[in-house]
């Protein structure tokens, strides 16, 4: 993104310090030991969180509204950042930036701010009518590093599996690295130089993201132990939705009064499984939460 420019020449020192740190010290994890210590711990990502932001650019795709053909992964640049700082900054400053993501990544949160169903503009013409695009934020320590990653990969695998798109490192998930190598309408090497300072690498990322791809096209759950119950909840917070008698499955947001309201602006692709961490009832309907005060009928569980 433009203002990326800016901090090119710090992010490049930074880099060079970061590998002769490692050779030197030894001290950063290697990739490996990233992606095992998720898995060994099977570290959980967050639910996404999707409050819609203040992009006013409503754009089909190349091959129309809702039809990505993958995803594009980025860093911030900004060391000490988070996702809720992100979001605030772009939704506030983005026409001056010129540029905008569907979502920021650290490692609690996951908020998405733009629909995914349709583009924005962060990795130059050709890949922003083509990708979804997802920011990840720097964090400091290990366990911080490996919990972003685990949010950052399990938003690739979900938009891919939303989307039925096949998972192609290089062609259905690229860095901004290889969009800048591929296309050349842009010059940044983002998220290579920030993985680095951790040991970490796109090949690593794209082998967690095709773990937990798989795990959840045959079970619904990042860890392959999703059971489906009678109410479409999957595992113990995964509930995929369906609505038969629709195109998508509607939301609902409670009051301060206790009562439910139409969420008018958004709702839920069928067949699409949702992180869900809480639940309530009203009315005798049970309802269970997918984003900040966005909620669906656990009936349209399937």
């Amino acid at each position: 993104m433009n203002r990326k420019r800016v901090l090119i020449v710090l992010s490049g020192l930074l880099t060079i310090f970061s590998v002769l740190l490692v050779i030197m010290t030894g001290t950063k994890a290697n990739a490996s030991t990233i992606n095992d210590y998720i898995i060994s711990n099977k570290i959980k990502p967050v639910s996404i969180t999707y409050r819609e932001g203040t992009f006013s650019h409503w754009d089909g795709y190349e091959n129309g509204v809702g039809k990505p053909e993958g995803v594009v992964v980025h860093d911030t640049a900004v060391d000490g950042d988070s996702a809720a700082a992100e979001e605030h900054s772009f939704n506030t400053f983005w026409p001056q930036y010129q540029a905008y993501v569907h979502a920021f990544v650290d490692d609690g949160n996951i908020i998405q701010m733009h629909s995914t169903d349709y583009m924005v503009w962060g990795a130059g013409p050709t890949a922003n009518n083509k990708f979804i695009q997802v920011e990840i934020c720097h964090e400091a320590t290990q366990d911080g590093f490996a919990r972003s990653i685990a949010n950052d990969a399990y938003y690739v695998a979900h938009k891919l599996v939303q989307y039925n798109l096949k998972d192609i490192p290089g062609v259905t998930v690229m860095s901004h690295k290889q969009v800048s190598q591929k296309w050349g309408e842009t010059t940044h090497i983002d998220p290579d130089e920030y993985f680095v300072r951790f040991g970490y690498n796109m090949d690593q990322f794209n082998a967690l993201v095709t773990y937990y791809y798989n795990n959840l096209k045959s079970t619904n759950d990042v860890y392959g132990a999703g059971v489906t119950n009678n109410a479409g909840v999957e595992s113990d917070n995964v509930i995929r939705v369906k609505n038969s008698n629709g195109s998508y499955v509607p939301l609902v947001a409670f009051q301060s009064d206790g009562s439910v309201k139409t969420v008018s602006n958004r709702a839920l692709a069928n067949n699409t499984p949702w992180y869900t961490d809480q639940s309530k009832n009203y009315n005798g309907v049970t309802y269970r939460r997918v984003a900040t005060n966005e909620w669906v009928d656990a009936s349209y569980g399937i």
